[in-house]
């Protein structure tokens, strides 16, 4: 007899509900808009408003709607022309108080947005955005790293009262450090091999240092750096690289980013929806971050004024102008030592970072705090930007670096790797903390190619993909309703389920939808509709043989389920292995092919059986069914 229990009746209602909703924020378009980030400051406010209401006014700009914010503010504009007029308006009337960048903004309902049901992640080939090839500075990584080693002997030789003449870093990349006459060589020796072994585990992925050698001649040591670690260095660098652009990106929220490597010495970065190369350039290139340094007993002014800076200290400005200060040029804990950075608030109620440090930097700073109690240590805030000017109608690059000295405080009394850091903006606190969390660049990279796919091309290869779709279900449909009648209907739905099932599971789980990923739903309706004629053949072929109506559907059933999961599984593992091995498109391609194979079977073998269970299996007598 065709019988199918009642809870999976109820399974299936459940799916088909659940895929709907998930699918339907697919169907609200987005809005070209325009998105307004204050600069340090200035504010979100009534004033901006009026302002950029003024300047859309004069340029005879409607906009659909303005947004307000307390970081920034977005004008939805109603079409990609609007939108690229409005971003030119605002630029020059807001000038460099306001950054202003494109955007598309989502029109789904609140409600939607609150049981999780947003749209399908898009690529960067269906929703535009930026790409961008850059080259990693591997000669900076080297110095950065040998230049950190230097600096480390001549500390350890001070920490441990060795006398030395000269520390010198050699064209080779080697040290040669030239002891006072009479000091102990081998003590010295060991002291340095315990000191610059442990240089570089911060927890990050550069080399730790234990493959320098040391040599001995007279009252010199040479040490030297051998190939094998330069080679690691440079090659560590650019993974550095990678791993801290992938963080600082998911911190800036873009959606399904690309980092990938390209060669030795490349990085290839696609960021999708971002329009604006100016802007991404920002958040790709810009580092910031700290230094605790020590504040140099002094008057700051007369030691400017005079020129007599004492040797151990560097002259830095105190923020908002407030003056000069006299710091160590040692640094006692910087970003790269950084484990983790979090927003939070002083005991005033201000904005402030909760940092933590590697236990290398924090036994650093516990032993310097230990011993200054009551002194004076101050925070460098570094921040590096990348920009890019026209000069003659070319591109110049070059990056503004803007070094400022917080207020000098006292220590009050000993703390380790973890501790607060006061005196900065909102703003300000909540980037630092995203590019500390995120990690800083081991070497200086170059944008050496760029190119910006525009949404309305994105948007013409959606409609390209959505056609291409479309197309293959309506021959399906044509090709079953004529060949196989009631269960071609049947099979139709199935596939149309199957369809929305897609949609929504890539919806849920965010992920992304890219021109590949439409070939891969293509397949899809194709391997549905395999697993579909295996099952209305087994049908004619036991109606053929006499098997009555209602035991040849379930036996069509039972018999062909079992060929679908074999073939589907086998095509399965294709899939993931796609997606395991393959980069870029493929992986684009594997998503979309590995989900539509698990929803058509579904639909295939349950979905389609209960339909035709309903139709056919409460009649008690049968001569014939439509197949």
């Amino acid at each position: 007899m065709l019988e199918f229990p009642r809870w999976k009746y109820v399974l299936i209602l459940i799916v088909v509900l659940a895929s709907a909703l998930y699918a339907l924020p697919n169907l609200y378009p987005q809005d070209p808009s325009v998105q307004i980030t204050a600069n340090r400051g200035f504010a979100i406010d009534a004033a901006l408003r009026s302002r950029v209401d003024a300047a859309l006014k004069d340029a005879g700009v409607q906009a659909k709607e303005v947004d307000t914010e307390a970081a920034s503010m977005l004008v939805r504009l109603p079409s990609l022309e609007a939108q690229t007029t409005a971003n030119d308006v605002l630029r020059e009337a807001l000038g460099q108080d306001y950054l202003v960048a494109l955007s598309l903004a989502s029109t789904v309902p609140d409600w939607l947005g609150n049981v999780g049901a947003r749209p399908m992640v898009q690529g960067l080939d269906l929703q535009g955005g930026v790409h961008f090839v850059l080259q990693v500075d591997q000669k900076a990584a080297l110095d950065k790293r040998v230049d950190g080693y230097l600096e480390d002997t001549r500390v350890t030789l001070r920490d441990k009262r060795v006398r030395y003449t000269a520390v010198e870093r050699r064209p080779d990349n080697s040290i040669v450090v030239t002891l006072a006459d009479g000091e102990d060589v081998a003590a010295a020796q060991q002291a340095l091999a315990q000191t610059l072994s442990s240089r570089g585990n911060t927890g990050g992925t550069l080399a730790t240092g234990s493959g320098l050698t040391y040599q001995a001649a007279g009252q010199q040591i040479t040490i030297g750096l051998p190939q094998a670690e330069l080679e690691q260095i440079a090659s560590e660098a650019i993974e550095q690289n990678l791993t801290t652009l992938r963080n600082r990106i998911n911190e800036i929220g873009v959606s399904e980013p690309i980092i990938q490597r390209q060669g030795n010495d490349r990085v290839v970065v696609q960021l999708p929806g971002v329009q604006d190369t100016a802007e991404a350039k920002r958040l790709i290139g810009a580092t910031a971050t700290l230094e605790f340094r020590a504040v140099v007993e002094g008057n700051a002014a007369d030691a400017v004024a005079s020129g007599r800076i004492p040797p151990e200290a560097k002259v830095f400005q105190l923020r908002d102008n407030a003056g000069p200060v006299l710091l160590n040029k040692r640094v006692l804990a910087s970003g790269d030592e950084m484990v983790n950075a979090r927003v939070g608030v002083d005991n005033n109620g201000l904005p402030a970072v909760d940092v933590t440090l590697n236990n290398i930097a924090g036994q650093r700073m516990f032993d310097y705090t230990s011993a200054n109690v009551g002194k004076l240590m101050s925070v460098v805030y570094i921040e590096r930007v990348p920009t890019v000017t026209m000069v003659d109608g070319k591109e110049v690059r070059s990056v503004r670096v803007r070094e400022e000295a917080l207020a000098p405080t006292r220590i009050a009394g000993v703390f380790g790797k973890n501790f607060q850091t006061t005196g900065l903006e909102k703003t300000e606190a909540d980037n630092l903390a995203k590019l500390l969390r995120a990690g800083s660049l081991a070497a200086p990279m170059d944008f050496i190619e760029e190119r910006v796919v525009g949404p309305s091309l994105g948007a013409e290869n959606v409609a390209r993909g959505t056609k291409a779709v479309v197309f293959s279900f309506v021959f399906a449909l044509a090709f079953f309703l004529v060949y196989y009648r009631m269960f071609g209907l049947i099979t139709c739905i199935a596939l149309l389920l199957n369809l929305v099932m897609v949609v929504a599971v890539m919806s849920l789980f965010g992920a992304t939808m890219t021109l590949p990923g439409f070939a891969g739903l293509a397949l899809t309706i194709g391997m549905s509709v395999d697993a579909n004629v295996l099952i209305n053949e087994r049908i004619r072929e036991e109606l053929r043989a006499g098997v009555p109506p209602q035991a040849a559907i379930a036996t069509g059933y039972d018999k062909a389920s079992g060929t679908i999961f074999d073939s589907n599984m086998t095509a399965l593992l294709a899939g993931v292995a796609l997606y395991a091995f393959g980069t870029g498109p493929l992986k684009g391609f594997a998503v979309t092919m590995v989900i539509g194979i698990l929803t058509s079977v579904f639909t295939a073998v349950t979905v389609s059986r209960g339909i035709a269970t309903l139709i056919y299996g409460g009649r008690r007598k049968i001569k014939s069914i439509a197949i």
